[in-house]
């Protein structure tokens, strides 16, 4: 729940999603749930000479179990609250 509650968060600032087919996809979070399945919106291919096909999708639903990577931009990312909630949550796990 340590992520769900994180990405909840970031709804409306722009990610990059890499899947494990090797594909990025960059967009604006819409929404995210508790299986991490994730809603994106306006968006676009990284590379897009590698995947052409991709360039007229704008809004996409993304499952969970097929994401590699969540990339963030850099001044979103809160060391502190992250280093706290990872040892709450391990405290709770022994």
């Amino acid at each position: 729940m340590l992520f769900f509650s994180y990405f909840k968060d970031l709804v409306g600032r722009e990610v990059t999603v890499e899947l494990k087919n090797d594909l990025a996809i960059r967009g604006t979070l819409h929404s995210v749930d508790q299986y991490l399945n994730i809603k994106l919106e306006n968006t676009r291919v990284v590379d897009q000479d590698k995947y052409p096909h991709m360039l007229s999708v704008r809004n996409c639903f993304i499952r969970g179990s097929v994401v590699r990577y969540v990339q963030l931009p850099p001044e979103e990312v809160d060391i502190e609250l992250l280093h706290d909630a990872t040892r709450r949550e391990a405290r709770v796990v022994f």
